[in-house]
């Protein structure tokens, strides 16, 4: 058995059902691409990226969306540092390998323009500094199907960042 299946076999113990979706993701990180899931709320997509995470022991973030989320809270922000009278940079969850975000349609246009440059070039910007993203860097987006309560379409410059797209039918 080669590396692959092993890895798809260790995820398929967390997660059932789902093999195609399995071997999607895994050739969209191994591609280092970026994949969008469209389902209801409670069938495992969570679940999924969480597993995927462990068994390519990859650092993993997840971040709830909603409608009150700051590009800041998703990319990091400077804070002063009184003990060394000096400013740095507080990574935002984005600073991992899979970065989970959770029901990207239910957040501003702004934050998820916030996702764009990340996703586009493996970078975030915060006051105009420059931090790379650690490598290999996937994001994983979930959304609610549109017309769910409080979602909205995402725009096509965020959809053309994602290689894949799952949607239930």
């Amino acid at each position: 058995m080669n590396e692959l299946e092993l890895v798809i076999n260790e995820v398929k113990k967390a997660v059932v059902g789902k093999d195609e979706h399995i071997k999607k993701i895994l050739a969209c990180i191994l591609a280092r691409g970026h994949v969008l899931l469209e389902d209801i709320p409670g069938v495992g997509k969570t679940n999924l990226t969480l597993a995927l995470s462990k068994a390519l022991s990859l650092d993993f973030h997840r971040m709830q969306f909603t409608s009150d989320v700051l590009p800041g809270d998703v990319t990091g922000f400077i804070i002063y540092n009184q003990k060394n009278n000096d400013f740095e940079y507080k990574e935002g969850p984005i600073m991992c390998n899979l970065f989970l975000a959770d029901e990207i349609n239910r957040t501003s246009p702004k934050t998820q323009s916030a996702l764009l440059e990340v996703m586009e070039e493996g970078r975030t910007t915060v006051d105009g500094i420059t931090y790379q993203l650690p490598q290999p860097f996937t994001v994983l987006a979930t959304q609610n199907p549109y017309g769910s309560a409080g979602t909205q379409l995402l725009p096509d410059s965020q959809l053309d960042r994602f290689m894949v797209s799952l949607i239930r039918r």
